[in-house]
């Protein structure tokens, strides 16, 4: 699986790029990661999208969103650390320990991500945490597999080297954009 996550930033055509990576299937979804953003952004963005891609983004922020739209998942995070009440889609988290990982493993996310498998492309500072040993013995104990997907410094020429260490896809940011 490879999935997208949008720049922190609105962007002019950011609608345009978002459709043309799902048509074009370079990607299978689009994590809509707006931090700074109110929901109103948020909710403009997604009407200026296609509905028949709706069942393919993810949001980060403004959980109540996707279930007025009907998207695919929520992603958790510090902020928004539990789905909405009643919500019955996709629910992801991202992990930064295999620690972390082990724990999530317990719940029943649709997908996790750890992160950073390599050194960031958007985050300066943001340096791989895990080295291929430590990757290799985590898939060996069964942490890495389908259900997780490498994030940091991930690129599209390095989607088949995340599959060759287990993991189940891949999370692009940085290489997404340019």
């Amino acid at each position: 699986m490879i999935i997208v996550l949008t720049k922190p930033d609105f962007f002019a055509g950011e609608a345009e790029r978002i459709t043309a990576l799902l048509t074009s299937g370079k990607a299978d979804l689009i994590h809509i990661r707006k931090p700074q953003s109110n929901q109103y952004e948020v909710e403009q963005l997604l009407c200026d999208l296609p509905a028949v891609l709706y069942p393919r983004l993810v949001l980060h922020d403004h959980h109540p969103l996707a279930m007025r739209y009907g998207l695919r998942g929520v992603h958790l995070n510090r902020r928004n650390p539990n789905p909405p009440a009643g919500w019955t889609g996709a629910v992801s988290i991202s992990c930064h320990s295999f620690e972390e990982l082990a724990e999530a493993r317990k719940q029943s996310y649709a997908y996790m991500s750890l992160s950073p498998i390599f050194d960031s492309i958007s985050k300066q500072g943001y340096h791989a945490a895990f080295t291929c040993k430590q990757i290799e013995e985590a898939r060996l104990q069964g942490l890495i597999d389908e259900r997780v997907m490498a994030l940091g410094g991930v690129t599209f020429s390095k989607i088949e080297v995340v599959k060759q260490m287990g993991f189940g896809g891949a999370m692009i940011l940085g290489d997404a954009w340019k």
